[in-house]
This record gives C-alpha cells, sequence and structure tokens, in this order.
C-alpha cells in the first residue's frame, strides 16, 4: 500500500529521525477536491513541524532576562543622548 511518510533531515542516521507524519494513501485521498484538500493539509502541517524541528529557535528570554535587556537598551540610549549633546 502506497505511503506518505514526512520525517526530519537533521540526524544523520535515518532511522534516528523524527517521523511527523505516516500515512497511509490510497487514490480515494485525491478523488474529490475536498479529500484532496484534507490531505495536503495534513501534509503541509507535517512539513511545518518538521521545518520546526530541524530549526534550532533562540530561547525566549525569561522575566529577568527581559528587564536587563531594558536596562541595556535605556542605558544605550543615555549614551547616545550624551555623545550627540
Amino acid at each position: 500500500m502506497p505511503r506518505i511518510i514526512v520525517t526530519t533531515d537533521s540526524s544523520p542516521r535515518p532511522d534516528s529521525a523524527s517521523i511527523l507524519l505516516e500515512e497511509s494513501v490510497r487514490s480515494v485521498h485525491l478523488s474529490t477536491g475536498h479529500a484532496a484538500s484534507q490531505l495536503v493539509e495534513r501534509l503541509a502541517w507535517a512539513i511545518s513541524d518538521a521545518e520546526d524541528a530541524e530549526t534550532p529557535r533562540p530561547r525566549p528570554l525569561r522575566p529577568q532576562d527581559r528587564s536587563a535587556s531594558v536596562r541595556r537598551a535605556s542605558s544605550s540610549r543615555r549614551t547616545q543622548r550624551a555623545v550627540r549633546s
């Protein structure tokens, strides 16, 4: 039976790649516009999830990090104003 498999490609070993979608498909899944759009939607979600899994994202700032970055930005603006004056 035909299958669609979406995996991540970040692993050097194929057997350790994350599987985001593994689905048996038949021609009936493409027989109507509605059925085809549902299949494509599931495929799009899996592809998006695989991209997210492969792309390292920056860690969100914790509250204490945010206040420190705000202090640094304010301090930087004050320094820039003092230099311009």
